[in-house]
C-alpha cells in the first residue's frame, strides 16, 4: 500500500473533512470548500492579515465538524433521516422562524404515515430545548475535535460559538454584535451565499432581508459585491488560498484518530470502533511479520476506513430491523464514499484502496467492488478481519454482543466459506485476546471506575434510568455520576462526554 506523504498540509486535511461534513449535512461535496473560498475573499476584502485569513479559512472549512454529535437523536426526529432534514433546514436557520417551521413541516416524517408523520412535525416544532440543546452539542464537539487537532484558539472560539447571531438570538452563549468572532461571522454568511447561489435563489435579496439580524452588516455590504462573481469552488482553488506560510500537520496519526472520533460519534452504536479496529489491525500486522511502515499505514487506513458513513443517515445505521434493499443499497455506497474523500487529498489518496476495502471479501460477495482473492490485497485482508472482529464484540441495533470464542468461532466459520483470509483471521483473533481495558492502572481525568462505567452507558446513548437499571443504582444516583464526570472532564453535554470516552478509549 501506498504510504500517505508525511507533508500532509493542514489545509488539505479540513478540506477533507469538509467533504465528510457536507455529506454528513446532507450537501453535495464541495459546499464546504465553496463556502471557505467565500469567506477568505471576504476576510482579504476586509483588510485581514494573514494569521487571520488563516483562522478565517481554517473556520469556515470545518464550520459543521461537530454536526454529527446528534445525528441519531436528528433522525429519530426526522422519522429516519436526519440527512434530509437538515439540508432542508440549513437555508433557513439563519432566516426567520417561519422559513424554518415550513422546512420542518415539507421533511420531518416524509414518507411516513399521516399519524406518526403529524406527531414528529409537532414534536420538531415545540421543542425549543431540544433544538437549543443540539446546537449546543455541535458546537461543543466541533470545537472539541478542532483543540485535538491542534488548531489555534481563534478557530476553536469559531467553532464554539457556530450558531450565534448579530442581533443575539443565536446559540450556544447569545452573543451580540461583534462579542461574535469575526470568522464566526464571515462563516456563517458565506456558508448561505454558497447555499443559496448553489441552489439559483436570490443570494442580494437574502443578504439585505438579514443584514442586522442575523448578519453582521459589515460584512453583508462587502459579501454582496463577491457574491456577484460566484462560482463552485475547485480543491486547486482553497488550496491556494491559503496564506503564507504554509501550515503542515504535526501528528498525521493523532489528526486521523480525530477523523475516526469525528466518524464514530455519528450513532452510539459505533463510538471507538474506528480505533477498535486500527489496534486490531495494527496489532495483527505484527504478528504476521509487517514492516513498521506497512503497519502505520495500516493503522491509518484503518482510523479513516468508514468515513464514508457519514453520508448514510442514522434511520438506517440505527435501525433494529432486518433492513430494505434500497436501505442496503445505501449502506454498500460507504466504502466508496471514503475511497472518494481520500482521494482528493494527495497526502492521503494512499490509504483509500485499502480503507475503502473493509467489506470485500475473498469469493467477491463483497462491496463495493466487489473484488476476489487475486484482486485483494493482504493489508485490506486483514482490515476486513479486524472489522469483522470489532464489529461482532460490540452491540449492535439488531444484536446483543458476542463474546470472544463466539465471535472467534463466527470469524472462522467466514474463513471455511472462503470469504476471510485465514491467516488475517488467525492474526486478528490472536489480538483481540490480549489483556482487557479493565486492567488500566488507572482511569483518565481522575475518573472513579463507576464514573466509568456510567460514562461507557451515557456515551451509547443510555437514559439516566436505563443507566441505573443496568448498575442497579437510581436515577438520581446516576444524575450525581453524570455531573461529577461533566466536572472532571470538563464538558457540558452527553455528545461531548462521548467524545471524551472514545478519545481515551473507554468504550471497549
Amino acid at each position: 500500500m501506498a504510504h500517505a506523504d508525511s507533508e500532509l498540509r493542514v489545509t488539505e486535511l479540513l478540506a477533507s473533512l469538509s467533504l465528510a461534513t457536507d455529506l454528513g449535512t446532507g450537501q453535495p461535496m464541495g459546499h464546504g470548500l465553496g463556502t471557505s473560498l467565500l469567506a477568505v475573499a471576504v476576510a482579504r476584502e476586509m483588510g485581514c492579515g494573514p494569521e487571520q485569513l488563516r483562522h478565517v479559512q481554517q473556520a469556515s472549512l470545518i464550520r459543521f465538524l461537530g454536526c454529527n454529535a446528534d445525528a441519531g437523536d436528528t433522525a429519530r426526529m426526522a422519522g429516519g433521516n436526519e440527512l434530509s432534514l437538515m439540508a432542508a433546514i440549513a437555508p433557513t436557520h439563519m432566516g426567520n422562524a417561519g422559513e424554518t417551521l415550513r422546512a420542518i413541516v415539507r421533511t420531518a416524517g416524509a414518507g411516513q404515515p399521516l399519524a406518526s408523520r403529524a406527531r414528529l412535525v409537532v414534536s420538531a416544532l415545540t421543542d425549543n430545548e431540544a433544538d437549543a440543546r443540539s446546537l449546543s452539542e455541535h458546537c461543543e464537539v466541533g470545537a472539541m475535535l478542532a483543540r485535538r487537532l491542534g488548531l489555534d484558539q481563534a478557530v476553536i472560539a469559531a467553532l464554539q460559538h457556530a450558531y450565534e447571531r448579530w442581533d443575539g438570538g443565536g446559540h450556544p452563549d447569545g452573543l451580540e454584535g461583534d462579542e461574535i468572532p469575526l470568522e464566526t461571522r464571515i462563516g456563517i454568511i458565506a456558508r448561505d451565499v454558497d447555499l443559496f447561489a448553489r441552489a439559483n435563489r436570490d443570494v442580494t435579496g437574502m443578504l439585505r432581508e438579514r443584514q442586522g439580524k442575523a448578519y453582521d452588516p459589515r460584512i453583508v455590504d462587502v459579501m454582496i459585491g463577491l457574491a456577484q462573481t460566484y462560482r463552485e469552488a475547485e480543491w486547486d482553488d482553497v488550496v491556494a488560498a491559503e496564506p503564507e506560510p504554509i501550515d503542515y500537520v504535526d501528528d498525521i496519526d493523532q489528526a486521523l484518530a480525530v477523523v475516526a472520533d469525528y466518524v464514530d460519534i455519528k450513532s452510539a452504536w459505533t463510538r471507538g470502533h474506528s480505533r477498535q479496529v486500527a489496534d486490531l489491525a495494527e496489532d495483527a500486522g505484527k504478528a504476521m511479520g509487517m514492516s513498521h511502515e506497512r503497519r502505520r499505514d495500516l493503522r491509518r487506513a484503518a482510523l479513516v476506513h468508514d468515513l464514508g458513513r457519514v453520508g448514510v443517515e442514522n434511520g438506517i445505521w440505527d435501525k433494529p430491523e432486518r433492513l430494505a434493499t434500497w436501505q442496503w443499497e445505501k449502506v454498500r455506497l460507504h466504502p466508496y464514499l471514503t475511497e472518494r474523500i481520500l482521494s482528493r487529498c494527495p497526502a492521503l489518496a494512499g490509504l483509500g484502496d485499502v480503507a475503502s476495502s473493509h467489506h470485500e471479501r475473498l469469493d467477491g460477495s463483497g462491496y463495493h467492488r466487489q473484488t476476489t482473492g487475486e484482486q485483494t490485497t493482504e493489508d485490506a485482508m486483514v482490515l476486513a478481519a479486524a472489522d469483522v472482529m470489532a464489529a461482532l464484540t460490540a452491540d449492535r441495533p439488531h444484536r446483543a454482543r458476542f463474546d470472544l470464542e463466539e465471535a472467534a468461532r463466527l470469524m472462522h466459520a467466514e474463513v471455511e466459506a472462503g470469504r476471510l483470509e485465514p491467516e488475517a483471521v488467525a492474526a486478528v483473533v490472536s489480538a483481540a485476546g490480549g489483556p482487557p481495558l479493565s486492567a488500566r492502572a488507572s482511569n483518565p481525568g481522575g475518573l472513579t471506575d463507576r464514573e466509568v462505567e456510567v460514562l461507557r452507558l451515557l456515551a451509547r446513548g443510555d437514559t439516566n434510568r436505563l443507566i441505573g437499571d443496568e448498575l442497579y443504582i437510581s436515577p438520581k444516583t446516576v444524575g450525581r455520576h453524570v455531573e461529577n464526570i461533566y466536572a472532571k472532564i470538563g464538558v457540558s453535554t452527553r455528545a461531548g462526554a462521548a467524545l471524551y470516552a472514545m478519545e481515551h478509549r473507554l468504550l471497549g
